[in-house]
């Protein structure tokens, strides 16, 4: 079968959802469809138990846990006029902007005058870290866990054993609490983490092994000085090490950025194929459900100018980082942007100064008053790209 849509969004998570309502709601954008793979729109917010976003229908702003949240933004998009479809699958192209799908009414082509990735991110499994040992059940990545503690009422084991300590691992904590379980320690390679009351936290410390036929039995686990242990348990859950879902746009043949490993876009969430937008975490891996939200919202006016008959800009110059820096986003400059840069270190920073540069000639230097954390993002200014040279070398962002 073969369709037509002016504007064809991937991914019904909060981006592609803020976007799809700011299309319809906005008019002159035509049809507007949303494809999600899952049986529920919504994204991962659908089994996050926690606080995502303000209720700004209500007088109080009550303070909307994930599921109401993702209804929110599905209702929203809806009501706005968008065709939100679920349980439908983007499984490749068959032209720049022609994408295959499939879903249980069959086989389908659809062709945009415009196509938006809002594919998301996911936590990379044990498999894809290379965690040896044997495969019992038990293993869990925290969206694994809160879809099958949240969503199916599965149950765990008794013993748990968390591997990171980032913000989303204190998620996977309380999950596991809800359903039962004691947390007998939480994992990390960093040398400091922030502990949770009644959690041993192991700093230095990565995973060796896996122990157990059929069922975990235990982790492995080995110090940076040499020091090694097993910690018993029966479920295990890897948290963080995220990578955007990109396939789609790898089989598309949209370049991907080395520093976030999702498409390479600028400003205006613009990738370099003419035609093709990314917006929220598909840039990067995860931010909060409300940036991605705002960063959907945000490439409205970028996608209306294109569907008006806006020229697609040429490349312009990369914006690459220096270690310890690993990414920031975007990764080119098209224009003066209008939004701060997210920039992500790999490692805790101390009050740093961080400058821009291009061709040996400063943009921008700036001490960042505060520490600086590996899991969350820091937001850069945009004045600063008003005096990038368009047609100059590299934008290099360091830390000193």
């Amino acid at each position: 079968m073969n369709r037509t849509v002016d504007v064809l969004i991937v991914g019904a998570g909060p981006a592609g959802l803020a976007l799809a309502a700011r299309l319809a709601a906005a008019g002159g954008a035509g049809r507007v469809e949303v494809l999600e793979r899952e049986r529920e729109a919504g994204g991962a917010p659908r089994h996050c138990h926690h606080g995502l976003g303000w209720d700004t229908a209500r007088p109080l702003r009550s303070l909307l846990h994930g599921p109401a949240y993702a209804r929110e933004l599905t209702d929203t998009a809806v009501d706005a006029g968008a065709d939100v479809r679920t349980g439908v699958s983007a499984t490749g192209w068959a032209g720049p902007l022609t994408l295959e799908a499939t879903s249980p009414a069959g086989l389908e082509r659809i062709t945009a005058r415009t196509v938006i990735l809002a594919t998301g991110a996911r936590e990379r499994p044990r498999s894809a870290r290379l965690v040896p040992g044997s495969r019992p059940a038990g293993v869990f990545t925290t969206g694994e866990l809160q879809q099958w503690v949240h969503l199916h009422g599965g149950s765990v084991g008794r013993r748990a054993v968390v591997v990171g300590a980032e913000p989303v691992a204190r998620h996977a904590v309380r999950t596991l609490r809800h359903a039962g379980a004691d947390v007998v320690a939480m994992v990390t390679d960093r040398p400091r983490a922030r502990a949770l009351p009644g959690v041993p936290l192991l700093t230095d410390t990565t995973v060796a092994e896996l122990r157990g036929r059929g069922s975990l039995s235990g982790v492995a686990v080995r110090h940076r000085d040499g020091r090694s242990g097993v910690l018993a348990c029966d479920t295990v859950v890897f948290t963080g090490d995220w990578i955007p879902d990109h396939e789609l746009a790898r089989r598309g043949g949209v370049p991907l950025d080395g520093g976030t490993r999702g498409p390479c876009v600028d400003a205006s969430f613009r990738t370099r194929t003419p035609g093709v937008f990314a917006v929220g975490n598909a840039l990067r891996g995860v931010e909060r459900a409300a940036t991605a939200a705002s960063e959907g919202a945000a490439a409205a006016p970028s996608v209306l100018a294109h569907l008006a008959g806006a020229p697609w800009p040429d490349p312009g110059p990369l914006l690459v980082v220096r270690a310890p820096l690993v990414w920031v986003t975007p990764n080119r400059v098209t224009g003066d942007a209008g939004r701060p840069l997210r920039l992500r270190s790999g490692e805790p920073l101390t009050c740093p100064v961080v400058t821009v540069e291009q061709d040996g000639r400063r943009l921008w230097r700036r001490r960042i008053p505060r520490p600086v954390s590996p899991s969350r993002s820091l937001r850069l200014p945009a004045g600063w790209t008003a005096r990038v040279d368009r047609s100059g070398g590299p934008v290099v962002v360091s830390v000193a």
